[in-house]
């Protein structure tokens, strides 16, 4: 099924439950928007916590969304200041783990702590994804395609940025795949500022070891030199824990621009024979969208 939406801005949060469906632009303008941070409270009384917080969600699979801006509008830039949120994660995408074999065609993602979140195997082709902290997340196999990755500016920000937090399963040989993306940064964004993601072992669970490649990417003067950065977790003996960039599976593989940089302990680089492995089919399981 396919549902064709005129331009204008739709506020409201939007749930896709039925398989097959497909939202499509007939032409440039249309923005779905929401404004839902994780520590807000929700109609139930209870805090939206980081998925429900999406802006849409997708919980189904065969699901195509085409031409859209999706964003989350929550002020996260106040927020800083303020902390009044209680949590400040904002989605504005959320492909959730019932979902499968989801495609994003040409969409702008738009948010700044955890924008986009992938539970599921996804394709996201000519796309911009714009935030600022960890802001493409998840345990899926997903694969970018020739995508506008942007950091935002956070006036006084008093930290780096994180583009990427993967929470592969060690036994999932794919995680966030970036191919032939513009990594990318909005004016004010410090250089050297921002890292290419850290290791996110959700819940402390010890069977996740995640993974992400950015393979033939630009990467502007942003980026740390250093590439990767650990993530702090908690094991399930209540020790705090790091998992580091070099235990992960955090690769690269023909970077260039002035983000990119020799490969060292925490930045490492895929041999040509290891990134020929990183082809579509592999990545994606056979799906062809």
């Amino acid at each position: 099924m396919t549902i064709a939406i005129e331009p204008g801005v739709y506020r409201e949060k939007v749930r896709i439950t039925a398989p097959g469906v497909t939202l499509t632009a007939t032409a440039p303008g249309v923005v779905i928007v929401f404004g839902a941070a994780a520590g807000h409270l929700a109609p139930d009384g209870k805090p939206w916590g980081t998925g429900r917080s999406a802006t849409v969600t997708i919980d189904a699979p065969d699901v195509t969304l085409r031409g859209l801006t999706i964003r989350n509008d929550f002020d996260y830039i106040a927020d800083t200041v303020s902390h009044a949120s209680g949590g400040a994660q904002a989605v504005a995408l959320d492909v959730a783990r019932t979902a499968d074999r989801v495609l994003v065609d040409r969409c702008a993602i738009e948010g700044y702590q955890d924008t986009l979140y992938l539970g599921a195997r996804t394709l996201l082709r000519r796309c911009r994804v714009a935030g600022t902290v960890d802001f493409v997340f998840g345990g899926a196999a997903a694969l970018f395609q020739g995508c506008d990755i942007v950091t935002r500016h956070v006036p006084a920000a008093t930290g780096g940025g994180f583009v990427a937090a993967p929470s592969t399963l060690a036994a999932d040989r794919f995680g966030l795949v970036f191919d032939r993306c513009h990594v990318t940064r909005e004016a004010g964004v410090p250089d050297r500022s921002t890292w290419l993601g850290r290791p996110w072992r959700a819940g402390g669970n010890m069977a996740i070891l995640g993974a992400a490649a950015f393979l033939r990417c630009r990467l502007d003067a942003h980026i740390s030199a250093d590439g990767w950065t650990g993530m702090g977790f908690t094991d399930p003996t209540g020790v705090r824990r790091t998992l580091t960039p070099e235990e992960a599976r955090l690769f690269e593989w023909r970077s260039h621009g002035p983000g990119a940089a020799p490969a060292g302990p925490a930045r490492r680089y895929l041999t040509d024979a290891e990134a020929a492995g990183f082809t579509p089919d592999a990545i994606l399981q056979g799906w062809v969208p």
